[in-house]
């Protein structure tokens, strides 16, 4: 005969907080509801323009997208612990701004002080690639863990970034912009309106530029660029096209510089390439070995380490949900904030 208490297993409560994931690109604002077992329970997709709103009209229509979603799903103050924002482009996570960003014309946008003030609950922003590492790491975290990178390769280049098993940002979390170091000083127009950034020779907008043999000046916003530019690039390239074959070489050639800096600053293992472009691999892979012998000494060389992960564009929601469910744990277990003791449910076996 058995005695004392029945064995009990510790599981999440699922209804004991939610989180909404919001992620900011260009013309799409889409939100995302998750409860505390990090199921997904609601999302929901805004449009707007932009090309030409203006960073208040923009904090605006982000509140009122917010809102209404909140609204919907009927989320209380104290069940709705944060809303955690993903967003294009260089952002200041201190300041809860969004720097620049291909998806505003506007710089500098606040985005954290209306939410929050609007809606009551804790806000949190971060750079989107950054959230795909963090993604990366929550799926697999015995594979994608100590220091590794992730470099994206969409619209634009991005990159995220583990340190000893933690997503590396910087003072103010704008740090592994790999996209916007300068690849060639003076050369190309990048989005941002530099030249000569790395993204200038690999992002959609720069490959469709060399490929129509554009000069390097042309403004990215004069260059038609859709979703399907990468598939239509590479249909071309399977069709024998010498002049996109050409541009996918030298956007690997600038993409094997890019890493050569970063495998002899840090030495990340493994640097993982995703995105859009990331189906344009095969026809840039002989150049970014071409650029990496270039660029970076044998003994060094020898320990790069490239993967590519078929891209989902749900990598970037899972790693902001998952930001925000690590913050929970570790608020509940070490600050036992009143909600959350009901994190934990047992359940007799």
């Amino acid at each position: 005969m058995a005695r004392g208490r029945p064995r009990t297993l510790l599981a999440l409560n699922p209804t004991a907080a939610s989180v909404v994931a919001i992620k900011i690109s260009v013309n799409t604002i889409d939100l995302v509801l998750a409860d505390y077992a990090g199921r997904i329970v609601a999302r929901e997709r805004r449009s707007f323009d932009s090309s030409n709103i203006s960073g208040d009209a923009f904090a605006e229509t982000l509140v009122r997208a917010a809102k209404a979603f909140c609204d919907a799903n009927e989320l209380s103050d104290t069940k709705l612990l944060e809303i955690s924002i993903a967003a294009q482009g260089v952002v200041d996570s201190s300041a809860g701004t969004i720097v620049w960003s291909p998806a505003l014309p506007a710089r500098n946008v606040p985005v954290v002080e209306p939410l929050s003030r609007a809606i009551g609950a804790h806000c949190m922003l971060s750079n989107d690639t950054n959230m795909i590492a963090e993604a990366l790491h929550w799926s697999k975290p015995g594979h994608y863990r100590g220091t590794f990178a992730v470099i994206f390769i969409d619209y634009g280049v991005g990159m995220g970034l583990y340190v000893d098993n933690k997503l590396f940002v910087g003072e103010t979390g704008a740090a592994a912009e790999i996209g916007h170091t300068s690849h060639i000083p003076g050369g190309a127009l990048c989005r941002c309106g530099r030249h000569g950034c790395l993204e200038a020779y690999l992002g959609d907008y720069a490959i469709v530029r060399m490929a129509r043999d554009l000069p390097p000046s042309t403004p990215p916003e004069e260059i038609p660029v859709s979703a399907r530019t990468f598939s239509d690039l590479v249909n071309a390239a399977a069709g024998g096209d010498e002049a996109v074959l050409d541009a996918f070489h030298r956007a690997g050639v600038a993409l094997g510089y890019g890493v050569a800096r970063l495998a002899a600053i840090l030495s990340p293992s493994p640097i993982i390439l995703t995105g859009a472009g990331i189906i344009a691999y095969r026809y840039m892979e002989a150049g970014l070995r071409q650029g990496l012998e270039e660029a970076l000494v044998e003994d060094l060389r020898k320990t790069v380490q490239i993967e590519s992960v078929d891209w989902e564009e749900d990598l970037i929601v899972h790693g902001t949900l998952a930001q925000a469910m690590r913050r929970f744990d570790f608020e509940m277990f070490n600050e036992a904030r009143p909600g959350l003791q009901a994190g934990l449910r047992e359940e007799t076996i």
